[in-house]
């Protein structure tokens, strides 16, 4: 009797193997841009560094490009199955996000070392992705695929796997991300006011200064907002004697060089605030000590122009297009300059022709200007001697105002 022919491989079989073999090119791919990435970066930070040289930038954002989108599929397809080891492939699909996190607090403390940064970053991307690829292929034996089908779980679609996969990014990324990222907003808030401004938790809060001189001269320093809630502005204004100097920010424009109205109207109605302008009524002598718009630069009087049409228009094609225009590498320089610099240089000036005349001086200017007055008055003899905090805008005012006129409606109408 005739033995029986052998079995021929089943079709689900050859499927399976054949879906195994194409994951494992992705995954090779993502590695393969992972790595690339790290190491084009690695390279043009280090030209940057040593020699100012900037020749890999375009290169560089094409492989940035591919390397997010393989990250993000990839990661997905973690989720969906679980032959992908986590172990190995978490670290490259939550790299980039998480290195972008982690150069926040650094950029906040060190905002003018980002090459040495994004040096450190790439250095740290470099070795992880050989230290991966060290894993997957047993050794430094660099063969295509990089990650072979051996390296995959023999598992398929599991629904613990991705119901586990969901709630750990709903439960635990999500909240760990967002109280991340109020912590980094306060530290930066706090560093580049130098304390002037602080976020709590019921809103954002200014911190008034008390300076005194030995001569019993008084300077009060007063951080203010463009923008925030009536009943600030108006307690304020309440705290200022009536025998003050009161120096007033406020640039003015004696040659009509704006083509657009200075206003924060659009932007304190959308968050249901009030403007500093209609609400802030000090009381004491008041005095302009600000600059006039003529002594800005051109480009400085071009921004403002543009920034002010967003301010009234909104953003649209026409407002992004000139956007585009301020890249010029000494832009940056003149604006902060003419913004802060040239103003804050002007109002010394100014506290210095004024403080032999009263013995109280009060600055209520926007937070940005208090780091460097607040030195330069304390290098003048004046030294810190009180503190006070006002809350400038609540973080619930504009669900606060939705539900009081809610009340007043329904008060009003019939039962």
């Amino acid at each position: 009797m005739a033995d029986p022919p052998p079995p021929l491989p089943s079709k689900p079989h050859h499927k399976s193997a054949s879906a195994s073999e194409r994951l494992a090119i992705f995954l090779s791919l993502g590695l393969g841009f992972f790595l690339a990435d790290g190491a084009v970066s690695l390279l043009d930070e280090s030209l940057i560094l040593l020699f100012d040289v900037h020749l890999l930038g375009a290169i560089r954002g094409l492989l940035l490009l591919f390397t997010l989108m393989l990250a993000i599929v990839i990661h997905g397809l973690m989720g969906l199955t679980p032959m992908i080891p986590k172990r190995l492939f978490l670290p490259v699909t939550l790299f980039i996000p998480v290195a972008a996190l982690a150069t926040i607090p650094l950029l906040i403390f060190w905002h003018t070392r980002t090459h040495e940064i994004a040096w450190g970053i790439s250095l740290c991307q470099v070795i992880l992705g050989l230290g991966i690829l060290h894993r997957v292929q047993h050794g430094w034996r660099f063969h295509w695929p990089l990650v072979s089908e051996t390296r995959l779980e023999p598992r398929r679609f599991g629904w613990r796997n991705l119901i586990g996969f969901l709630l750990a990014h709903v439960l635990l990324g999500l909240p760990v991300i967002l109280v991340y990222l109020v912590v980094c907003a306060a530290l930066a808030v706090d560093h580049f006011t130098d304390g002037f401004l602080a976020l709590r938790s019921e809103g954002l809060t200014v911190r008034v200064r008390k300076y005194v001189r030995d001569d019993g001269c008084v300077i009060q320093l007063f951080p203010m907002a463009h923008i925030g809630e009536p009943d600030f502005y108006r307690k304020l204004s309440e705290t200022f004697p009536t025998n003050s100097i009161v120096l007033m920010e406020g640039v003015t424009d004696d040659r009509q060089l704006l083509t657009n109205k200075i206003t924060y109207k659009r932007m304190a109605t959308s968050l249901g605030l009030a403007e500093q302008q209609k609400e802030f009524k000090p009381r004491g002598t008041i005095v302009r000590a600000d600059v006039d718009v003529g002594q800005f630069a051109p480009s400085t009087i071009d921004f403002l122009n543009v920034v002010m049409l967003i301010q009234n228009q909104g953003m649209n094609d026409r407002v992004i297009q000139n956007l585009l225009r301020f890249s010029t590498p000494d832009f940056e320089q003149h604006l902060f300059d003419d913004l802060l610099g040239k103003r804050n240089r002007h109002l010394l000036h100014e506290i210095q022709i004024w403080l032999p005349k009263s013995e109280l001086i009060i600055v209520p200017w926007g937070a940005a200007h208090m780091p460097e007055i607040g030195r330069e008055i304390q290098k003048s003899g004046f030294h810190l001697t009180e503190t006070q905090e006002h809350v400038a805008i609540r973080f619930r005012s504009v669900g606060n105002r939705g539900g009081s006129l809610a009340e007043k409606e329904a008060s009003s109408s019939p039962k």
